[in-house]
């Protein structure tokens, strides 16, 4: 099977605000790849709610304009969700004046744990060596952003598990299925509309990246996710999709937890493991060297280390891969 058509309905993958009809309306930003996530719009009456933020402020503070342009009850948002501590997903918090923002209770330690000034400071270093493989890849990566400026603006009300919101009539549920992508993943359920805001859970035509695990939780979430009554999902990268955007990401980590296993019994190294694995019928996917931080999180599940690899190496492994693929598929 093959995992190249995932999208949904007849919402184009175009940049900007999609109606969702229903008082829903997803923000998208192609290509999806790192730091290019969706957000979500959901309004009832005079109420409103948004689902995440952007990277930087620039890209929020567009996403806002846009969305109070075209709907009267985003120019004051009551209430901003969460999804995940991922800066992509939280760094445009404070251009949110006035509302009351919610996460759970693990995703808001994790923010808490990762500032702006971290990326701020891996960009410092890759612009000061960008010939190095390591600073190139930084820079593809997060070269477009502008983490100045940032002012961390963390969640007032937390939860654990499930929370239950209205806006306005509508009837919302924030779902906690995390750790997964990271220590506390949440979806936003909205049951009459058969709608979900996925966060990062989904990445639909790129590459999951596992920060967290277990792997087992993340499947476990997409399994949530299909016994759901849900049409339309927007997800926290790429296109929006329906219920085969679950049961590809599920394919993803079951083959990736396999042939990780594989050459865990053989005795290679997570990083010998990652560059030996051919992706198949992924390979066309978005962000592939994300392998690299998959196999690691899978043979430390399997060794039963407590220890995780710092994050420059895991950039640094993912660089050597995005090269090696760079090189591979180069004309010679």
């Amino acid at each position: 099977m093959t995992w190249s058509h995932l999208a949904a309905g007849n919402w184009a993958y175009e940049k900007g605000l999609h109606d969702l009809g229903n008082g829903a309306w997803a923000w998208l930003q192609p290509d999806g790849g790192w730091g290019w996530s969706n957000a979500g719009l959901i309004v009832d009456g005079e109420a409103s709610l948004l689902v995440d933020t952007l990277f930087d402020l620039p890209l929020t503070r567009t996403m806002l304009d846009a969305m109070r342009d075209a709907v009267p009850q985003a120019r004051r948002i009551g209430q901003l969700v969460n999804t995940h501590a991922n800066g992509d997903h939280c760094f445009g918090n404070q251009l949110v004046e006035g509302a009351e923002i919610i996460a759970s209770a693990t995703a808001a330690r994790e923010m808490a744990e990762a500032p702006p000034e971290r990326l701020a400071g891996l960009l410092k270093m890759a612009r000061a060596q960008p010939e190095s493989d390591l600073g190139g890849f930084l820079l593809d990566c997060f070269g477009a952003f502008e983490f100045d400026g940032i002012t961390l603006t963390l969640p007032a009300r937390t939860f654990n598990g499930h929370l239950a919101l209205t806006v306005g009539n509508k009837q919302l549920e924030l779902i906690e299925v995390g750790p997964a992508h990271t220590r506390g993943d949440t979806l936003v359920f909205l049951p009459a509309e058969r709608l979900l805001f996925s966060g990062d859970i989904l990445f639909v035509h790129g590459t999951p990246v596992v920060w967290a695990g277990p792997v087992q939780n993340w499947i476990d979430a997409c399994d949530r996710i299909l016994a759901l009554d849900v049409a339309t999902i927007v997800p926290g990268h790429g296109p929006i999709t329906d219920h085969r955007g679950p049961l590809a990401v599920k394919a993803y980590l079951e083959f990736i937890r396999a042939e990780s296993q594989i050459r865990y019994d053989a005795g290679l190294d997570a990083f010998e493991a990652a560059r030996d694995i051919a992706l198949a019928d992924f390979d066309s996917w978005g962000d592939a060297e994300r392998i690299a931080v998959n196999v690691d999180t899978v043979y430390r599940e399997l060794s039963g280390a407590t220890t995780r690899t710092e994050v420059t190496e895991l950039f640094r492994r993912m660089a050597v891969i995005a090269g090696d693929r760079k090189r591979r598929r180069s004309p010679r």
